[in-house]
């Protein structure tokens, strides 16, 4: 049994952050009011499930990657520098086989408990723990906030919920990544997101990060 199915994680029902889907929207949403509500619908609902996989033969009740009752809260943070993204491309030598060819403008994964009593800070846990397995980030000021929720029902994302951040770093930041084997990192214009040389290699969720950093 992999060890990735055993990983507990947070999730909430879907008709209760939804509100019996009276709240679902699809794509990204940077509605104040909107993303307020399903966030304290969020945090009241929060439950702990066994991950589970799709090629996992558990029942749903104990398998949240097949079971479509839920959404995982996932955190997922674009790193801004001026006028630029820090993207970065998955390497034949790791991550899923599916993305290799894509680019991505988020880091995250999904939200293991922790002893942290309030919900925002169990997900800061979680973004800072991401961020810093995967990046060594250099800067002198930094600034993170809150700017839309992901949900894409089509594919691989019906199970999960985005909780989109930005990272901001002062103009002299520096980013290396970790497992240079495995991405490699590189800075990006926002202005360049919806290029078509650009906007058609990023990932589904990085595309609605570009469409609402690119007004």
């Amino acid at each position: 049994m992999s060890k990735k199915f055993e990983e507990m994680i947070l999730v909430a029902k879907r008709e209760l952050l939804f509100d019996n889907e009276k709240l679902t929207f699809q794509g990204v949403s940077s509605d104040e009011q909107l993303n307020t509500e399903i966030n304290n619908r969020l945090a009241a609902n929060i439950e702990v499930m066994r991950r589970g996989g799709l090629n996992d033969s558990t029942p749903k009740e104990n398998n949240a990657e097949i079971n479509e009752e839920y959404k995982q809260p996932i955190p997922y943070v674009v790193i801004k520098r001026g006028n630029q993204v820090f993207g970065y491309a998955r390497l034949s030598g790791g991550g899923e086989s599916r993305l290799h060819d894509s680019w991505s403008l988020g880091y995250g994964g999904h939200a293991n408990p922790t002893d942290d009593e309030k919900f925002e800070d169990v997900i800061m846990t979680n973004l800072q723990r991401e961020l810093e397995e995967e990046l060594d980030i250099q800067a002198i000021s930094q600034e993170l906030k809150l700017i839309g929720l992901i949900n894409d029902d089509s594919g691989v994302g019906l199970h999960h919920l985005g909780l989109l951040y930005t990272l901001e770093l002062d103009y002299k930041a520096t980013i290396e990544v970790r497992e240079k084997d495995q991405i490699e990192g590189f800075w990006l214009n926002v202005q360049d997101l919806k290029n078509e040389d650009v906007y058609p290699k990023l990932e589904s969720w990085s595309q609605f990060v570009a469409d609402l950093l690119v007004k």
